[in-house]
């Protein structure tokens, strides 16, 4: 019987309670992340060379 009544509560406030955004809200928010993601994603790729090539150069001193 518990199980039952969870699912009808979680039903219903799904439906009555919670405020779901707009297809235009839903379009700026994925475009904020994509962005976001997009800039993250250059930083990383951009912080891999650069740490690739410092030690590259420290290697080469050592080994060399």
């Amino acid at each position: 019987m518990r199980i039952i009544n969870y699912f009808e509560e979680s039903y219903t406030e799904l439906v009555h309670k919670v405020s779901w955004p707009t297809w235009k809200e839903l379009q700026s928010s994925s475009l904020v992340v994509l962005v976001a993601s997009l800039i993250i994603a250059l930083v990383i790729f951009l912080m891999d060379i650069s740490l690739e090539g410092i030690l590259k150069f420290i290697y080469n001193l050592f080994y060399y």
